[in-house]
Protein backbone atom coordinates (compact mmCIF):
# COMPACT_ATOMS: atom_id res chain seq x y z
CA UNK A 1 0.00 0.00 0.00
CA UNK A 2 1.71 3.21 -1.17
CA UNK A 3 2.11 5.80 1.71
CA UNK A 4 0.01 8.83 0.24
CA UNK A 5 -3.11 10.94 0.91
CA UNK A 6 -6.45 10.06 -0.92
CA UNK A 7 -9.37 11.64 -0.36
CA UNK A 8 -12.32 9.39 0.19
CA UNK A 9 -14.60 11.45 -1.04
CA UNK A 10 -13.27 11.58 -4.40
CA UNK A 11 -10.90 9.12 -5.18
CA UNK A 12 -7.96 11.38 -5.73
CA UNK A 13 -4.59 11.53 -4.34
CA UNK A 14 -3.11 14.26 -3.30
CA UNK A 15 0.12 14.17 -1.61
CA UNK A 16 3.03 11.06 -1.47
CA UNK A 17 5.45 9.69 0.15
CA UNK A 18 8.87 8.06 0.21
CA UNK A 19 9.38 5.08 2.54
CA UNK A 20 12.56 5.75 4.87
CA UNK A 21 15.96 4.06 4.01
CA UNK A 22 17.18 1.55 6.32
CA UNK A 23 19.61 4.21 7.36
CA UNK A 24 16.61 6.81 8.37
CA UNK A 25 14.46 4.12 10.71
CA UNK A 26 17.84 3.41 12.50
CA UNK A 27 18.90 6.89 12.73
CA UNK A 28 15.25 7.17 14.53
CA UNK A 29 15.28 4.57 16.79
CA UNK A 30 18.73 6.10 18.29
CA UNK A 31 17.29 9.58 18.47
CA UNK A 32 14.15 7.53 20.91
CA UNK A 33 16.95 5.30 22.88
CA UNK A 34 18.81 8.56 23.38
CA UNK A 35 15.36 10.36 24.52
CA UNK A 36 14.59 7.88 26.44
CA UNK A 37 17.69 8.23 28.25
CA UNK A 38 16.93 12.01 29.04
CA UNK A 39 13.03 11.57 29.64
CA UNK A 40 13.20 9.33 32.09
CA UNK A 41 15.43 11.83 34.14
CA UNK A 42 12.78 14.45 34.20
CA UNK A 43 9.61 14.75 37.22
CA UNK A 44 6.18 14.12 36.50
CA UNK A 45 5.61 17.33 36.17
CA UNK A 46 7.68 18.06 33.86
CA UNK A 47 6.49 15.67 31.65
CA UNK A 48 3.41 16.83 32.63
CA UNK A 49 3.85 20.51 31.20
CA UNK A 50 4.31 19.47 28.29
CA UNK A 51 1.35 17.43 28.02
CA UNK A 52 -0.48 20.09 28.47
CA UNK A 53 1.30 22.48 25.81
CA UNK A 54 0.31 19.90 23.31
CA UNK A 55 -2.98 19.60 24.68
CA UNK A 56 -3.00 24.00 24.16
CA UNK A 57 -1.93 23.27 20.80
CA UNK A 58 -4.38 20.89 19.82
CA UNK A 59 -7.42 23.04 21.20
CA UNK A 60 -5.78 25.73 19.18
CA UNK A 61 -5.64 24.13 15.92
CA UNK A 62 -8.27 21.98 16.55
CA UNK A 63 -10.59 23.36 12.96
CA UNK A 64 -7.20 22.59 11.06
CA UNK A 65 -6.28 19.21 12.05
CA UNK A 66 -9.71 18.44 11.86
CA UNK A 67 -9.51 19.07 8.36
CA UNK A 68 -6.56 16.94 7.56
CA UNK A 69 -8.05 13.85 9.13
CA UNK A 70 -11.51 14.43 7.27
CA UNK A 71 -9.23 14.46 4.09
CA UNK A 72 -7.33 11.80 4.78
CA UNK A 73 -9.81 8.86 5.77
CA UNK A 74 -13.33 10.62 5.28
CA UNK A 75 -14.58 10.63 8.31
CA UNK A 76 -17.36 13.94 9.34
CA UNK A 77 -16.03 17.09 9.92
CA UNK A 78 -17.82 17.08 13.09
CA UNK A 79 -16.69 14.27 14.44
CA UNK A 80 -12.55 14.73 13.59
CA UNK A 81 -13.52 18.00 15.88
CA UNK A 82 -14.52 16.23 18.29
CA UNK A 83 -11.74 13.78 18.23
CA UNK A 84 -9.38 16.47 18.79
CA UNK A 85 -11.15 17.23 21.44
CA UNK A 86 -10.74 13.58 23.19
CA UNK A 87 -7.07 13.93 22.61
CA UNK A 88 -6.85 16.85 24.44
CA UNK A 89 -8.81 16.11 27.17
CA UNK A 90 -7.12 12.76 27.47
CA UNK A 91 -3.69 14.60 27.29
CA UNK A 92 -5.29 16.66 30.73
CA UNK A 93 -6.12 13.73 32.05
CA UNK A 94 -3.00 12.07 32.06
CA UNK A 95 -1.09 14.93 33.00
CA UNK A 96 -3.05 15.39 36.25
CA UNK A 97 -3.44 11.52 37.38
CA UNK A 98 0.47 10.53 36.05
CA UNK A 99 1.90 10.78 39.30
CA UNK A 100 -1.16 9.16 41.40
CA UNK A 101 -0.95 6.38 39.12
CA UNK A 102 2.84 5.89 39.03
CA UNK A 103 3.31 6.38 42.76
CA UNK A 104 5.05 3.99 45.03
CA UNK A 105 2.36 1.35 46.27
CA UNK A 106 3.90 0.05 50.04
CA UNK A 107 3.70 -3.42 50.59
CA UNK A 108 3.17 -4.95 54.24
CA UNK A 109 7.00 -5.00 55.05
CA UNK A 110 6.65 -7.00 58.14
CA UNK A 111 5.28 -9.87 56.77
CA UNK A 112 8.28 -10.40 54.22
CA UNK A 113 10.43 -9.16 57.20
CA UNK A 114 11.49 -5.74 55.98
CA UNK A 115 12.38 -2.24 56.96
CA UNK A 116 10.05 -0.92 53.86
CA UNK A 117 8.48 -2.82 50.87
CA UNK A 118 6.71 -1.34 47.91
CA UNK A 119 5.83 -1.92 44.29
CA UNK A 120 7.81 1.17 42.00
CA UNK A 121 6.69 1.62 38.40
CA UNK A 122 8.92 2.57 35.81
CA UNK A 123 9.40 2.80 31.81
CA UNK A 124 11.03 0.60 30.42
CA UNK A 125 11.85 2.86 27.13
CA UNK A 126 11.31 2.88 23.33
CA UNK A 127 7.59 1.05 22.39
CA UNK A 128 6.50 0.75 18.86
CA UNK A 129 3.07 1.41 18.83
CA UNK A 130 1.25 0.22 15.06
CA UNK A 131 -1.60 2.10 14.48
CA UNK A 132 -4.84 1.84 11.94
CA UNK A 133 -6.34 4.69 10.28
CA UNK A 134 -10.17 4.63 11.62
CA UNK A 135 -9.35 7.30 14.81
CA UNK A 136 -5.93 8.71 13.35
CA UNK A 137 -5.35 11.02 15.93
CA UNK A 138 -7.23 9.28 18.79
CA UNK A 139 -5.74 5.65 18.68
CA UNK A 140 -2.29 7.46 19.15
CA UNK A 141 -2.80 8.87 21.64
CA UNK A 142 -4.23 6.90 23.69
CA UNK A 143 -0.89 5.17 23.52
CA UNK A 144 0.63 7.68 23.55
CA UNK A 145 0.08 10.70 26.53
CA UNK A 146 0.35 7.51 29.16
CA UNK A 147 3.86 6.26 27.38
CA UNK A 148 5.43 9.57 27.52
CA UNK A 149 3.86 10.79 31.10
CA UNK A 150 5.26 7.55 32.24
CA UNK A 151 9.01 8.04 30.68
CA UNK A 152 9.03 5.81 27.76
CA UNK A 153 9.37 7.11 23.69
CA UNK A 154 7.70 6.35 20.95
CA UNK A 155 7.74 5.18 17.66
CA UNK A 156 4.93 5.62 15.49
CA UNK A 157 4.53 3.52 12.46
CA UNK A 158 0.48 4.36 11.17
CA UNK A 159 -1.54 3.30 8.83
CA UNK A 160 -0.47 4.16 4.97
CA UNK A 161 -3.27 6.41 4.11
CA UNK A 162 -2.95 8.78 6.67
CA UNK A 163 0.67 10.53 7.03
CA UNK A 164 0.01 13.39 7.23
CA UNK A 165 -1.44 13.35 10.65
CA UNK A 166 1.25 10.44 11.54
CA UNK A 167 3.51 13.58 10.73
CA UNK A 168 1.62 15.95 12.46
CA UNK A 169 1.87 14.34 15.85
CA UNK A 170 5.44 14.17 15.94
CA UNK A 171 5.43 17.84 15.26
CA UNK A 172 3.25 18.43 17.90
CA UNK A 173 4.97 16.49 21.14
CA UNK A 174 8.27 18.24 19.37
CA UNK A 175 6.45 21.99 19.98
CA UNK A 176 4.74 20.98 22.96
CA UNK A 177 8.40 20.83 24.29
CA UNK A 178 9.30 17.19 25.23
CA UNK A 179 13.19 16.04 23.80
CA UNK A 180 13.71 15.81 20.07
CA UNK A 181 13.18 11.84 19.56
CA UNK A 182 10.35 11.05 22.40
CA UNK A 183 8.15 10.86 19.55
CA UNK A 184 8.79 9.87 16.06
CA UNK A 185 7.03 9.18 13.20
CA UNK A 186 8.24 5.85 10.91
CA UNK A 187 6.65 6.54 7.67
CA UNK A 188 7.94 2.80 6.60
CA UNK A 189 5.40 -0.11 5.13
CA UNK A 190 4.51 -3.56 7.01
CA UNK A 191 7.35 -5.24 5.97
CA UNK A 192 10.15 -2.94 8.16
CA UNK A 193 8.16 -3.16 11.47
CA UNK A 194 10.30 -6.92 11.86
CA UNK A 195 13.03 -4.71 11.66
CA UNK A 196 11.80 -2.21 13.92
CA UNK A 197 10.92 -4.34 16.73
CA UNK A 198 13.77 -7.03 16.29
CA UNK A 199 16.20 -3.72 17.29
CA UNK A 200 17.23 -3.92 20.90
CA UNK A 201 16.49 -0.89 21.39
CA UNK A 202 12.92 -1.24 21.28
CA UNK A 203 11.55 -2.87 24.22
CA UNK A 204 8.00 -3.07 23.60
CA UNK A 205 4.91 -2.86 20.85
CA UNK A 206 1.10 -2.05 20.62
CA UNK A 207 -1.42 -2.48 18.29
CA UNK A 208 -4.27 -1.61 16.77
CA UNK A 209 -5.68 -3.15 14.24
CA UNK A 210 -6.61 -6.83 12.61
CA UNK A 211 -6.16 -10.27 13.59
CA UNK A 212 -3.41 -11.19 10.82
CA UNK A 213 -1.49 -7.97 11.84
CA UNK A 214 -1.73 -8.71 15.43
CA UNK A 215 -0.56 -12.20 15.07
CA UNK A 216 2.43 -10.93 13.32
CA UNK A 217 3.37 -8.75 15.94
CA UNK A 218 2.64 -10.81 18.60
CA UNK A 219 5.42 -13.50 16.53
CA UNK A 220 8.03 -11.22 16.32
CA UNK A 221 7.83 -10.18 20.20
CA UNK A 222 7.12 -13.64 21.46
CA UNK A 223 10.67 -14.13 19.19
CA UNK A 224 12.35 -11.21 20.65
CA UNK A 225 11.00 -11.61 24.49
CA UNK A 226 9.11 -7.89 23.94
CA UNK A 227 6.22 -7.54 25.72
CA UNK A 228 3.21 -6.48 23.94
CA UNK A 229 -0.49 -5.08 24.02
CA UNK A 230 -2.78 -6.20 21.03
CA UNK A 231 -6.97 -4.43 20.29
CA UNK A 232 -7.57 -6.46 17.56
CA UNK A 233 -11.45 -5.22 16.49
CA UNK A 234 -14.34 -6.75 17.32
CA UNK A 235 -18.30 -7.97 16.26
CA UNK A 236 -19.41 -6.25 18.96
CA UNK A 237 -23.29 -7.50 20.43
CA UNK A 238 -26.17 -4.84 21.08
CA UNK A 239 -28.46 -6.61 22.96
CA UNK A 240 -32.31 -5.36 23.19
CA UNK A 241 -34.81 -7.11 26.05
CA UNK A 242 -38.32 -6.57 26.09
CA UNK A 243 -38.24 -4.28 29.36
CA UNK A 244 -35.76 -1.50 27.27
CA UNK A 245 -36.59 2.02 26.15
CA UNK A 246 -37.02 0.72 22.21
CA UNK A 247 -37.13 4.51 21.17
CA UNK A 248 -33.61 5.37 23.02
CA UNK A 249 -32.44 1.64 22.28
CA UNK A 250 -33.17 2.20 18.38
CA UNK A 251 -31.83 5.97 18.33
CA UNK A 252 -28.54 4.93 20.43
CA UNK A 253 -28.26 1.92 17.45
CA UNK A 254 -28.35 4.27 14.94
CA UNK A 255 -24.99 6.45 16.17
CA UNK A 256 -23.46 3.40 17.42
CA UNK A 257 -23.50 1.39 14.08
CA UNK A 258 -22.34 4.48 12.26
CA UNK A 259 -20.45 6.28 13.74
CA UNK A 260 -17.05 7.32 12.48
CA UNK A 261 -18.99 5.94 9.13
CA UNK A 262 -19.45 2.73 10.29
CA UNK A 263 -15.70 2.15 10.66
CA UNK A 264 -14.80 1.48 14.75
CA UNK A 265 -13.36 -1.80 16.53
CA UNK A 266 -16.07 -0.74 18.86
CA UNK A 267 -19.05 -0.11 17.02
CA UNK A 268 -22.28 -2.03 17.44
CA UNK A 269 -22.50 -4.81 14.82
CA UNK A 270 -24.57 -7.23 15.60
CA UNK A 271 -28.00 -6.06 17.10
CA UNK A 272 -29.06 -8.95 19.16
CA UNK A 273 -33.07 -8.59 19.91
CA UNK A 274 -35.46 -10.45 21.48
CA UNK A 275 -38.65 -12.12 19.67
CA UNK A 276 -41.33 -10.03 21.90
CA UNK A 277 -39.67 -6.08 20.69
CA UNK A 278 -38.00 -7.54 17.58
CA UNK A 279 -41.04 -6.20 14.73
CA UNK A 280 -41.30 -2.42 16.70
CA UNK A 281 -37.08 -2.08 17.58
CA UNK A 282 -36.63 -3.09 13.69
CA UNK A 283 -39.12 -0.84 11.86
CA UNK A 284 -37.84 2.13 14.42
CA UNK A 285 -34.07 1.61 13.53
CA UNK A 286 -34.11 0.75 10.06
CA UNK A 287 -36.66 4.48 10.24
CA UNK A 288 -33.44 6.10 11.51
CA UNK A 289 -30.71 4.14 9.34
CA UNK A 290 -32.86 5.53 6.54
CA UNK A 291 -32.67 8.75 7.38
CA UNK A 292 -29.22 9.23 7.80
CA UNK A 293 -27.46 11.79 5.29
CA UNK A 294 -24.77 10.19 3.56
CA UNK A 295 -22.29 12.98 1.47
CA UNK A 296 -19.57 15.30 1.35
CA UNK A 297 -18.12 14.79 5.38
CA UNK A 298 -17.20 18.35 5.79
CA UNK A 299 -20.62 19.92 4.76
CA UNK A 300 -22.29 20.18 8.24
CA UNK A 301 -25.50 18.38 7.27
CA UNK A 302 -23.94 15.27 6.57
CA UNK A 303 -24.28 11.94 8.94
CA UNK A 304 -22.35 9.23 6.96
CA UNK A 305 -18.69 10.01 4.91
CA UNK A 306 -17.64 7.86 2.53
CA UNK A 307 -15.50 4.66 3.71
CA UNK A 308 -11.65 5.05 3.94
CA UNK A 309 -11.01 2.94 1.55
CA UNK A 310 -12.57 1.52 -2.27
CA UNK A 311 -11.34 -1.74 -1.20
CA UNK A 312 -12.86 -1.34 2.38
CA UNK A 313 -16.05 -0.08 0.78
CA UNK A 314 -16.30 -3.12 -2.03
CA UNK A 315 -15.63 -5.44 1.26
CA UNK A 316 -18.95 -4.73 3.10
CA UNK A 317 -20.97 -4.57 0.02
CA UNK A 318 -19.49 -8.33 -1.14
CA UNK A 319 -20.39 -9.40 3.17
CA UNK A 320 -24.14 -7.60 2.46
CA UNK A 321 -24.25 -9.37 -1.20
CA UNK A 322 -23.10 -12.98 0.69
CA UNK A 323 -26.38 -12.61 2.65
CA UNK A 324 -28.49 -11.75 0.02
CA UNK A 325 -27.88 -14.54 -1.89
CA UNK A 326 -28.16 -16.73 0.84
CA UNK A 327 -31.67 -16.14 1.98
CA UNK A 328 -31.17 -12.58 4.10
CA UNK A 329 -33.70 -9.97 3.52
CA UNK A 330 -32.74 -6.03 3.16
CA UNK A 331 -34.33 -3.59 5.24
CA UNK A 332 -32.95 -0.78 3.95
CA UNK A 333 -29.63 0.32 1.80
CA UNK A 334 -27.42 -2.32 0.45
CA UNK A 335 -26.09 -0.72 -2.47
CA UNK A 336 -23.39 1.75 -3.05
CA UNK A 337 -24.54 4.86 -4.77
CA UNK A 338 -22.98 5.78 -8.33
CA UNK A 339 -20.46 8.54 -9.10
CA UNK A 340 -17.14 9.15 -6.90
CA UNK A 341 -15.82 8.51 -3.84
CA UNK A 342 -16.18 5.23 -1.82
CA UNK A 343 -19.59 5.65 -0.13
CA UNK A 344 -22.32 3.26 1.10
CA UNK A 345 -25.60 3.64 2.30
CA UNK A 346 -26.16 2.86 6.10
CA UNK A 347 -27.69 -0.47 5.74
CA UNK A 348 -29.86 -3.52 7.76
CA UNK A 349 -29.99 -6.95 7.14
CA UNK A 350 -32.22 -9.21 8.94
CA UNK A 351 -33.14 -13.05 8.56
CA UNK A 352 -29.06 -14.74 8.86
CA UNK A 353 -28.36 -17.33 9.49
CA UNK A 354 -25.02 -19.11 10.54
CA UNK A 355 -23.95 -19.93 7.13
CA UNK A 356 -23.41 -15.89 5.69
CA UNK A 357 -20.61 -14.20 6.33
CA UNK A 358 -22.25 -11.66 8.26
CA UNK A 359 -23.15 -13.85 11.03
CA UNK A 360 -19.76 -14.12 12.10
CA UNK A 361 -17.60 -11.90 10.74
CA UNK A 362 -16.73 -7.78 11.46
CA UNK A 363 -18.39 -5.59 9.48
CA UNK A 364 -16.10 -2.35 9.07
CA UNK A 365 -18.93 0.13 7.78
CA UNK A 366 -22.66 1.24 8.24
CA UNK A 367 -24.18 -2.37 7.93
CA UNK A 368 -26.14 -3.97 10.63
CA UNK A 369 -27.40 -7.20 10.95
CA UNK A 370 -30.57 -8.38 12.71
CA UNK A 371 -30.70 -11.31 14.60
CA UNK A 372 -33.90 -12.93 16.49
CA UNK A 373 -33.91 -14.24 19.42
CA UNK A 374 -36.52 -15.99 22.21
CA UNK A 375 -34.65 -15.59 25.70
CA UNK A 376 -32.09 -14.26 27.62
CA UNK A 377 -29.83 -17.19 27.65
CA UNK A 378 -30.23 -17.32 23.82
CA UNK A 379 -29.02 -13.81 23.58
CA UNK A 380 -26.53 -14.47 25.47
CA UNK A 381 -25.33 -17.33 23.18
CA UNK A 382 -25.67 -15.25 20.44
CA UNK A 383 -23.95 -12.26 21.76
CA UNK A 384 -21.11 -14.62 22.70
CA UNK A 385 -20.81 -16.78 19.65
CA UNK A 386 -17.96 -15.14 17.77
CA UNK A 387 -14.25 -15.01 18.27
CA UNK A 388 -14.15 -11.56 19.05
CA UNK A 389 -14.73 -10.27 22.49
CA UNK A 390 -14.06 -6.53 22.28
CA UNK A 391 -17.28 -4.41 23.45
CA UNK A 392 -20.72 -5.30 24.36
CA UNK A 393 -23.68 -3.45 24.94
CA UNK A 394 -27.08 -4.47 26.50
CA UNK A 395 -30.70 -2.89 26.61
CA UNK A 396 -32.77 -4.21 29.37
CA UNK A 397 -34.83 -1.95 32.36
CA UNK A 398 -34.26 -5.40 34.54
CA UNK A 399 -31.65 -4.92 37.54
CA UNK A 400 -31.71 -8.51 37.58
CA UNK A 401 -31.12 -9.19 33.78
CA UNK A 402 -28.57 -5.92 34.05
CA UNK A 403 -26.48 -7.69 36.60
CA UNK A 404 -26.98 -11.39 34.26
CA UNK A 405 -25.50 -9.28 31.15
CA UNK A 406 -22.27 -7.63 33.29
CA UNK A 407 -21.38 -10.90 34.36
CA UNK A 408 -21.82 -13.59 30.92
CA UNK A 409 -21.47 -11.08 28.08
CA UNK A 410 -17.47 -12.21 27.19
CA UNK A 411 -15.97 -8.84 26.25
CA UNK A 412 -13.98 -6.45 27.50
CA UNK A 413 -16.27 -4.19 28.12
CA UNK A 414 -20.19 -4.65 29.02
CA UNK A 415 -21.82 -0.86 28.40
CA UNK A 416 -25.70 -1.02 29.71
CA UNK A 417 -28.48 1.48 28.22
CA UNK A 418 -25.49 3.40 27.00
CA UNK A 419 -23.24 3.22 23.86
CA UNK A 420 -20.00 1.78 23.90
CA UNK A 421 -17.20 3.68 23.97
CA UNK A 422 -13.67 4.72 25.46
CA UNK A 423 -13.29 6.85 28.22
CA UNK A 424 -9.13 8.15 29.69
CA UNK A 425 -10.68 6.85 33.24
CA UNK A 426 -11.55 3.17 32.15
CA UNK A 427 -9.47 0.84 30.65
CA UNK A 428 -10.01 -0.20 27.22
CA UNK A 429 -8.95 -3.52 25.83
CA UNK A 430 -10.65 -6.92 24.67
CA UNK A 431 -10.91 -11.15 25.24
CA UNK A 432 -10.70 -13.98 22.76
CA UNK A 433 -9.36 -13.03 19.39
CA UNK A 434 -9.85 -9.03 20.60
CA UNK A 435 -6.69 -9.07 21.95
CA UNK A 436 -5.17 -8.39 25.43
CA UNK A 437 -3.52 -5.70 27.24
CA UNK A 438 -5.42 -2.88 28.17
CA UNK A 439 -5.32 1.15 26.76
CA UNK A 440 -6.16 3.83 28.63
CA UNK A 441 -6.85 4.56 32.87
CA UNK A 442 -4.21 3.55 35.32
CA UNK A 443 -3.85 -0.09 33.92
CA UNK A 444 -2.98 1.46 30.45
CA UNK A 445 -0.06 3.04 31.85
CA UNK A 446 1.76 0.70 33.50
CA UNK A 447 1.30 -1.49 30.52
CA UNK A 448 4.52 -0.50 29.82
CA UNK A 449 6.44 0.25 33.18
CA UNK A 450 8.58 -2.04 34.97
CA UNK A 451 6.36 -3.27 38.14
CA UNK A 452 9.34 -3.49 40.21
CA UNK A 453 9.70 -4.85 43.72
CA UNK A 454 11.78 -3.16 46.23
CA UNK A 455 12.68 -4.72 49.74
CA UNK A 456 14.62 -2.74 51.78
CA UNK A 457 16.15 -4.32 55.14
CA UNK A 458 18.04 -3.15 58.18
CA UNK A 459 21.54 -3.60 56.33
CA UNK A 460 22.87 -5.71 59.16
CA UNK A 461 22.52 -9.82 58.76
CA UNK A 462 19.83 -11.36 59.87
CA UNK A 463 18.84 -15.12 60.40
CA UNK A 464 16.99 -16.97 57.83
CA UNK A 465 18.35 -14.03 55.13
CA UNK A 466 19.05 -15.89 51.78
CA UNK A 467 17.42 -18.84 53.35
CA UNK A 468 15.15 -18.64 49.81
CA UNK A 469 16.23 -18.25 46.52
CA UNK A 470 12.56 -17.60 45.15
Amino acid sequence: MPIATTNPATGQTLKSYDPMTAEQIDAAIERADLAYRQLRGTTIDQRGRWLNAAADLLEAERDEIARLMTTEMGKTYASARAEVTKCAAACRFYAAKAAGFLADEPADAGAVKATRAFVRYQPIGPVLAVMPWNFPLWQVMRFAAPALMAGNTGLLKHASNVPQTALLLEDLFRRAGFPEGAFSTLLIGSGEVDRVLSDPRVRAATLTGSEGAGRSIAQIAGRELKKTVLELGGSDPFVVMPSADLDRAAEVATTARCQNNGQSCIAAKRFIVHADVFDAFAEKFATNMSALRVGDPMDPDTDVGPLASEGGRDEIHAQVRDAVDQGATVLCGGEPPAGPGWFYPPTVVTDLRPEMRMWSEEVFGPVAGLFRVSSYDEAVEVANGTSFGLGSNAWTRDREEQERFAADLDAGSVFVNGMTTSYPELPFGGVKNSGYGRELSALGMREFCNTKTVWVGEGAASAGAGAHAE
